[in-house]
This record gives structure tokens, C-alpha cells and sequence, in this order.
């Protein structure tokens, strides 16, 4: 009984994480209107940046917390720090105010679907390590739809505050139930926390993130902000690396990246997130600026993906199929859709475009939750926090990597089709743009491709034992042993 509610709370929690993905951008024009009708505009990429940036830099710091800590210690506090995060959101009255206080919501939000996927790892039973993969796709398609549509009404029918208002409820269930029910193991005596590990690799991101970003659109690639950034990224990198190989608890355990299927599973996972989260912004783009379609009629594209993902989530839970064959076939039905929409044209028919985010969910949904059930079912248990939220990590930093390196790669295009023209004044020239998409989209198709290569790789294998030192006994979070 326990483990059905413990397990229903983590499913919960993964809604609330993909709503507020969706939620929020509906309501960015209404929230700049309010807060900074004349400037407001110039700090969005901040709004976005700001709760990406704290999200992806706070992952690996929340395994190793699962690991000393436990995970529904840690569940909580997520949870917790979250709804906190919200709640000021909802009270800001400046641009400034409401980007400090994403920061805040996003260090929370970084464990939201993390630390889910760890307590779920926990609550099934040591020999069952599958995932529950069909409910998976079911929850991902439902957070996508529903996400833009809330967030649309609100901005347009009520008060945008409460997008964050929102999430208020929904936690204060997930953490009274957590409360109640969730009692998981701790592995290890250690206490110890890797915090210079964390910040090392919180400073690569962080910096090869806005090098990303920022590169040939505020500062030129050859300025001295972006080769300064981009040094402290492959120093931090460098020290990291140095550093986890001496730690005592590293933060990312080299010996993960040793096993060669979670060292796959994360390439993999980087790849899916650069194509996903990059493909649906430029979409977006396309439709408003080369199409002319407003933004709520834009808003309702990301549902036949969710559509997708959703009916592959259903359909192939029926089906009994290898991890490996399942990777193979959702990465290279995802390629296909990429390259089918690298070949869009100024008038191409619009249901041309939904059929094909249709088929790029279905190959999306055979992907949800299926490269962290690869890394559980290969990693050491007493190292599931790490592995777990480490390809989280990269999931997230490829998506924000792919969101910033294809705008990049558009504004690029663009202005050489156009004789100079900026995205936001592509709208007269829409064959220009609709090269500028093609070629993101095309860039993506061969990044899917290489996905799929990569999944062919991936074997199946036993955890790897627990350290030898590591004590026989393990302790509950309340305490007992067992």
C-alpha cells in the first residue's frame, strides 16, 4: 500500500515538474507587460536563463544528497524549496525581483523529476528495475498538452500570478503524503557532501551555458566576455575531472562513466535534450514569425507531440521488447520526423507539420524514463542517486545547450538568406527563416541519428557490487535498520 502511494506521489511530482516547464512561456508577454512595459523584453532571456542555470547546476549535488541524506529527506526538500520559489514568484513586483526568485524555483525544480525517479528506483522491489515506462509517457504527453493551455488562460482570462500560484496545492499534497508514507534506505555511513565538486561542475554549466547563449548575439564569438567564459568553462571542467578522481564521495563517481552502457545512456540523453527542447522553440518561432499564427493557436502544436508521446507510452507498454531495441526504435523514429520536417517549405500544409510532431512524440515517447531505467539497471545501487540525477544533468544541459546553440545557428542563416535580417524582422522574408528552421531541424535529425547509433551499443549487465567497505547494514530514514 505504501509503496502504491509512494509511487503515485512520485507521478505527481513529475506533473508538477512538466508543468511548470510548459506553463510558464504563455504567460511571458503578460508578466513583461506588468512588471516592465518599456524594458521588460531586454531581461526574458535572464527570466529563462536564470531558472535553467540554477536547475541544471543544483542536479549532481541532489544524487550525492540522496545518497548520504536518503531520498525522501531529499524529496522533500525539493518539493519544499520549490513551492518557495513559487510563492515569490507570484508576489514579485519587478522584472528583477521575479528573475531572482525563478533562481530560487529552479534550484527547487532541479530535483522536482530527479529526486522522483530516485525514490520510485527505491520503492520497487530490489529484482524489478524496469520503470513503469507506459505511465511514463502518459504523464509526459498530459504535462505537455495541458501546461501551454493553463498557462494561456490564465494570462489571458485572470491573473498570471497565479501560474505559480498554482503549484501551491499540488506540493502541499506531495509533501504531507511524503511525509506519511515514504520510509527509504540510506546507503553508507558517510555524511560527507562533494560542495567543491558540485560547484565545479556548477561552473561549467553555468559558463558554457552562456557562452551558448550569449555567442554571436550580445557579444561576438571572438569578444573578450565569451573567450573569458568559455576558459572558465574548460577550467572548471579540468578541476572538476581532477578532483572527482581524489574526492572520498564524488559527486559524479568516475566509475559510473566506466560502465559503458550509463556512459552511453548519458551521451544519449544529452543528444535527446539538445533536439527536443531546441526543435520546440524554433517550432514555435517558425509558426509565429514565417506563418503569421498567433501565439495561443501556436500554443496548441506542442499537444499533437504530447499526442505522440502519449500513444507510444500506451501502445508499446503491450509490447515486450528489449531496452536496447526500444532505444533504437524511438531514437531513429525520432530522426525520421526530424529529417520529414528539415524539408519544410513557406507553404507547407500545417497538418503536414502536426502529423510530423505526431510521429516525433511516438518516437520521443519510446524514450521517456527508458535511458534512466538503462542507467539503473547497470548502475550500483548504493550509487542510484548519482547515476540517477547525473543523467538528468545531461539532459538538462543538452537541452539548454541545444535551445541556445540552434538560435545561434537561425539567427545565422537568417541573416545570410536575408541580407542581414534579424528572426524578428524574417517575417518579410519567410523563405529566409524557413531555411534558418530547416537547418536546425536538419542538424537535429543527425543528432537523433546519432542517438540511434549509440543505442545499438547499449548491453544490458548486472549492478556492480557495493564497495567492499561499505556497510552491511543499511539504515532507514527513520532510523531502524534493515
Amino acid at each position: 500500500m505504501e509503496r502504491g502511494i509512494g509511487m503515485i506521489l512520485c507521478l505527481l511530482t513529475i506533473v508538477l515538474a512538466i508543468l511548470d516547464q510548459n506553463i510558464v512561456s504563455a504567460a511571458i508577454v503578460p508578466i513583461v507587460r506588468d512588471l516592465d512595459p518599456l524594458h521588460g523584453v531586454d531581461h526574458v532571456a535572464w527570466l529563462v536563463a536564470a531558472f535553467t542555470l540554477a536547475a541544471t547546476v543544483a542536479l549532481p549535488l541532489y544524487g550525492r544528497l540522496c545518497d548520504v541524506w536518503g531520498p525522501a529527506r531529499v524529496f522533500v526538500g525539493t518539493v519544499l524549496l520549490f513551492l518557495l520559489g513559487s510563492v515569490l514568484c507570484g508576489t514579485a513586483q519587478t522584472m528583477g525581483q521575479l528573475i531572482a526568485f525563478r533562481a530560487v524555483q529552479g534550484l527547487g525544480a532541479g530535483g522536482l523529476m530527479s529526486v522522483s525517479m530516485v525514490v520510485m528506483a527505491h520503492l520497487r522491489e530490489p529484482g524489478d528495475r524496469s520503470g513503469p515506462s507506459g505511465v511514463a509517457g502518459l504523464v509526459g504527453g498530459f504535462g505537455m498538452a495541458i501546461g501551454p493551455l493553463i498557462g494561456g488562460w490564465f494570462a489571458d482570462h485572470g491573473d498570471w500570478r497565479w501560474i505559480f500560484y498554482v503549484n501551491v496545492p499540488l506540493g502541499a499534497l506531495i509533501v504531507t503524503g511524503a511525509l506519511i508514507v515514504l520510509r527509504l534506505p540510506r546507503h553508507g555511513a558517510s555524511t560527507h557532501v562533494d560542495l567543491l565538486g558540485a560547484g565545479l561542475v556548477g561552473g561549467f554549466a553555468a559558463a558554457l551555458l552562456l557562452v551558448c547563449d550569449w555567442g554571436g548575439d550580445r557579444y561576438p564569438w571572438s569578444s573578450a566576455v565569451i573567450l573569458g567564459l568559455a576558459a572558465v568553462a574548460v577550467a572548471c571542467l579540468v578541476a572538476f575531472l581532477w578532483w572527482q578522481r581524489r574526492s572520498p564521495d564524488p559527486v559524479l563517481p568516475p566509475g559510473l562513466f566506466r560502465i559503458p552502457a550509463v556512459r552511453d545512456s548519458f551521451v544519449i540523453q544529452a543528444l535527446v535534450g539538445v533536439a527536443l527542447v531546441g526543435v520546440m522553440v524554433y517550432l514555435m518561432v517558425y509558426l509565429q514569425v514565417g506563418r503569421g499564427i498567433s501565439a495561443g493557436a501556436a500554443g496548441t502544436y506542442p499537444a499533437f507531440l504530447a499526442a505522440g508521446i502519449a500513444l507510444s507510452g500506451i501502445a508499446f507498454a503491450r509490447f515486450t521488447t528489449s531496452l536496447r531495441t526500444t532505444l533504437v526504435i524511438g531514437t531513429s523514429c525520432a530522426a525520421l520526423a526530424l529529417g520529414a520536417l528539415a524539408l519544410t517549405r513557406a507553404d507547407t500544409s500545417l497538418w503536414l507539420i502536426r502529423a510530423e510532431l505526431t510521429l516525433l512524440g511516438i518516437g520521443f515517447g519510446q524514450l521517456l524514463g527508458k535511458l534512466i531505467v538503462a542507467v539503473q539497471r547497470n548502475a550500483p545501487r548504493h550509487q542510484l542517486g548519482a547515476a540517477t540525477t547525473g543523467i538528468r544533468f545531461f539532459q538538462s544541459l543538452g537541452g539548454a545547450i541545444g535551445a541556445a546553440a540552434f538560435g545561434s545557428l537561425l539567427a545565422t542563416v537568417v541573416a545570410a538568406r536575408s541580407g542581414g535580417l534579424t528572426v524578428a524582422g524574417a517575417a518579410a522574408a519567410p523563405e529566409a527563416l524557413t531555411a534558418g528552421v530547416d537547418t536546425v531541424f536538419g542538424v537535429a535529425a543527425v543528432l537523433m541519428a546519432l542517438a540511434a547509433l549509440l543505442a545499438t551499443r547499449l548491453r544490458s549487465a548486472e549492478p556492480a557490487p557495493a564497495p567492499a567497505t561499505e556497510p552491511q547494514t543499511v539504515a532507514t530514514e527513520s532510523g531502524q535498520s534493515r
